[in-house]
């Protein structure tokens, strides 16, 4: 993508953004109402985006890129993890547990996505989905356990594999792996079906496809009016909070920086490299702020974390994409 293409990109979600909290601030946009877009991006909008990422040609290079991805992700999460049990010893045990979940969890799967497919098109947000599996697992797992007790495995292997977000990878990969059997079996009803029948299997087929495609559409819009939701709700002058620029030094600079380095050291495709860099250089999960008020920690201080990491993100975000530019 050209410097042009990200910047204009970048003043987009600026735009879109601040729409958002200008709603909110005048009350258009109500807090309930943040809730329901919530839900609806992360169970419905979204995961049509992420079938829609998958619709390309089929090539067995695709595979194997998936493979060096999910390796990849798979060492970051090793190494946020570890950081995040050493890091944070000395701090309060309420500010603790949000840096140790903020370390672990990103807001890869609800800001990353819409921006890896702005950056670098359907087939980026393809290869970005199969890239936060490992932090999915995370979140349901050792992210939960900086809260509360670890959850047991079935739970956690029930909520990764039902997640809409994971359901709609399954999807993904299915049209893409059996591109060649489903034309074969469509050309075969062709043949075998009235002509009405199979116009009508028709109509509703591709009523479907463009149901999901104009629904996967929304996401970046709606993602950013509710980030800009978010960033309305703290004062300004109350950011600034040593550990909350600490925790936003780490997932903007450090974690990137390190993705980096082991992209190089594994002599990764750059493309794949700039999509690695970008998604672990995501801010503070907003789930911070949402289970650290549900498990009565410090959510004021959580919320600071998401809300100055987003900011300083639409800094750095453009940053590390100029440098694969």
């Amino acid at each position: 993508m050209d410097i042009t293409g990200l910047w204009s990109l970048q003043c987009m979600m600026f735009l879109l953004t601040g729409a958002g909290a200008i709603l909110k601030r005048k009350g258009i946009l109500k807090e309930s109402g943040k809730t329901v877009l919530t839900d609806a991006v992360l169970y419905f909008f979204l995961p049509c985006n992420i079938i829609n990422s998958f619709r390309m040609k089929f090539d067995s290079k695709i595979l194997l890129r998936f493979g060096a991805v999910l390796f990849l992700s798979v060492l970051v999460q090793i190494v946020s993890y570890v950081l995040s049990r050493v890091l944070y010893n000395k701090r309060p045990h309420a500010v603790k547990r949000v840096l140790q979940y903020a370390t672990i969890v990103s807001n890869s799967g609800f800001l990353g996505l819409p921006i890896a497919e702005g950056i670098y098109g359907a087939e980026g947000m393809m290869y970005a989905s199969i890239f936060i599996i490992p932090m999915r697992i995370m979140m349901w797992s050792a992210g939960i356990a900086c809260f509360t007790e670890s959850p047991d495995f079935k739970s956690v292997v029930k909520k990764i594999a039902i997640h809409p977000c994971i359901v709609a990878v399954y999807i993904g990969l299915f049209l893409l792996l059996f591109q060649a059997p489903i034309e074969t079996i469509n050309a075969s009803l062709m043949v075998h079906l009235p002509i009405a029948v199979h116009s009508i299997l028709n109509i509703i087929g591709l009523a479907l496809d463009r149901a999901v495609r104009s629904a996967g559409s929304c996401t970046t819009a709606l993602t950013m009016l509710l980030i800009g939701m978010m960033l309305s709700e703290v004062s300004f002058k109350s950011l600034f909070h040593r550990d909350a620029l600490f925790i936003s030094f780490m997932r903007l600079i450090i974690l990137p920086f390190f993705t980096l380095a082991l992209c190089r050291m594994l002599k990764m495709e750059n493309y794949l490299t700039a999509i690695c860099v970008l998604m672990t250089g995501m801010p503070a999960g907003s789930t911070s702020a949402i289970l650290a008020a549900k498990y009565d920690c410090d959510y004021v201080f959580a919320t600071k974390c998401v809300v100055i990491s987003t900011l300083l993100s639409m800094l750095t975000i453009p940053l590390w994409s100029m440098g694969f530019s």
